[in-house]
C-alpha cells in the first residue's frame, strides 16, 4: 500500500513514478579507512577513524581506533578499501568512507581522493607520517612499509 501511495505521489509531483528504495541502516556509524598507494602497485590501509558524532553533517569528533569495530571487521573493511584503491590504481593518500550498522555490516559511501584534515589522528595511532609518504609516492618512490608493519598503538581523538 505504501509503495502504491508513494508512486502515485511521485507521478503527481514530478510526472515520474519511479522510486529509489534505500536500505535502512540501524544505529549507523560513520567510519572511514585511510589508504595509501604508490606507483608500484602497493596499497595499504592504516586502520580507521570513527566520525559518527556530527552536527549539520560536519564531523565534530574524530577518533581512532573506533571503539565499535572488532579486529575482524576492521580487517575486512581495510581489505575492501585496499581492493577499491587497487582497482583504480590509486597512487596517494585517500579515505574510503563507510556506514556501519549495529551488526557490523558495512556499506560503501565514497572515497575522498585527498588527505583529509583529520589525518593526524591516523598518524598518531600508526606512527606513520602520511604527508612524507605522499611526497615520496609523488616522487615515484615505493611505500616505506607494508601492511604487516601497520598496527594500532594507543588511541587518538580530534575535536573541531
Amino acid at each position: 500500500e505504501g509503495f502504491v501511495l508513494a508512486t502515485e505521489e511521485a507521478m503527481t509531483a514530478v510526472k515520474d513514478g519511479r522510486l529509489l528504495i534505500e536500505k535502512f541502516i540501524d544505529n549507523p556509524r560513520h567510519i572511514e579507512i585511510q589508504v595509501l598507494g604508490d606507483q608500484h602497485g602497493n596499497v595499504v590501509y592504516l586502520n580507521e577513524r570513527e566520525c559518527s558524532i556530527q552536527r549539520r553533517n560536519q564531523k565534530v569528533i574524530e577518533e581512532a581506533p573506533s571503539t565499535f569495530l572488532d579486529p575482524e571487521t576492521r580487517r575486512s573493511m581495510g581489505e575492501q578499501a585496499v581492493a577499491l584503491a587497487k582497482s583504480v590504481q590509486y597512487e596517494s593518500a585517500g579515505t574510503v568512507e563507510f556506514l556501519v550498522d549495529s551488526q557490523k555490516n558495512f556499506y560503501f559511501l565514497e572515497m575522498n581522493t585527498r588527505l583529509q584534515v583529520e589525518h593526524p589522528v591516523t598518524e598518531i595511532i600508526t606512527g606513520t607520517d602520511l604527508v612524507k609518504e605522499m611526497i615520496n609516492v609523488a616522487s615515484g618512490l615505493p611505500l616505506s612499509f607494508s601492511q604487516k608493519d601497520i598496527g594500532i598503538n594507543g588511541w587518538a581523538i580530534e575535536a573541531s
